[in-house]
């Protein structure tokens, strides 16, 4: 797909699913109420009414981020051998609902005391790994934890859905509505 400024912001969503943080982090774009834009309006029109900003700029910004994000990902059999081997941890950062439906064996569900938990006595360096259904969230999670500290953090490219696809085909798959 070619990224251009006339494309519309649902259109770059899907083309890089972290645009929305990183508009956010440069400009301020798309994180709250009072800067947010709408799906159907265009890179073009995001920017011209950000300050006139230069959707060029912007959308390099967007791939940069893109490229890091990348860097942040983890993909499932190399999550299974480094788990296997006890030099890694997954957290599930899903609903409750799900991970009681089907969860990759071993992986702890995340939720608030652990987080305190991890922030607080897990060591630094320690490869976690975050799980989410589909590898989009995930990346949101990575950062908050590396910006606190946590310096071997990586999101599970695909998810659990690529896990089972990859890993292990007994676990089931599914959409959420």
């Amino acid at each position: 797909m070619t990224v251009t400024s006339e494309m519309t912001m649902a259109e770059l969503l899907m083309a890089y699913p972290g645009a929305q943080r990183a508009l956010f982090r440069q400009y301020h774009i798309g994180g709250c109420s009072s800067c947010g834009f709408r799906q159907d309006e265009t890179v073009a029109e995001v920017c011209a009414r950000n300050d006139g900003l230069d959707p060029d700029a912007v959308l390099e910004t967007v791939r940069a981020a893109h490229e890091d994000d990348l860097k942040m990902l983890i993909e499932p059999t190399e999550a299974r051998d480094r788990v296997a081997a006890g030099e890694a941890d997954i957290l599930d950062l899903r609903t409750v609902e799900e991970y009681e439906a089907v969860h990759v064996e071993g992986s702890r569900h995340f939720n608030q005391p652990l987080m305190q938990e991890i922030l607080g006595s897990w060591p630094k360096d320690r490869l976690l790994i975050l799980l989410d259904h589909q590898g989009t969230r995930c990346l949101d999670a990575a950062s908050y934890f590396a910006g606190h500290g946590l310096t071997n953090v990586k999101g599970l490219r695909g998810g659990i859905d690529a896990w089972s696809l990859e890993v292990d085909p007994s676990l089931p798959r599914y959409t959420l509505e």
